[in-house]
């Protein structure tokens, strides 16, 4: 999956299921369900997951509690906009997914 077909995604009532926790919440939060996005990741051990929650503490305006998350995904804290890092975790992640 391309992140065009990823965005394309948002237009329907749930994400695609063969995505993994961090994906579908980053598809969350592009729904504007911050909490549903936070839900998603915030018991999952791994470094996309970190990263992704790293993000949304940074929506949230906790950069504190967005460093720690940052750090647990041994990625730099994001200095992009919101929608820029959005792109840029969404590919990275996309880049990651079976075809």
């Amino acid at each position: 999956m391309d992140l065009d077909t990823f965005r394309a995604s948002l237009a329907d009532a749930a994400p695609p299921s063969e995505l993994a926790p961090a994906l579908q919440a980053l598809w969350h939060e592009a729904k504007d369900d911050w909490q549903r996005a936070h839900h998603l990741v915030q018991d999952e051990n791994d470094r996309d997951s970190a990263w992704v929650h790293a993000y949304l503490h940074r929506k949230e305006g906790d950069l504190d509690n967005a460093g720690y998350w940052y750090r647990r995904a041994r990625q730099p804290a994001s200095d992009q906009s919101l929608s820029q890092e959005w792109d840029a975790i969404a590919s990275a992640l996309l880049s990651n997914v079976p075809h």
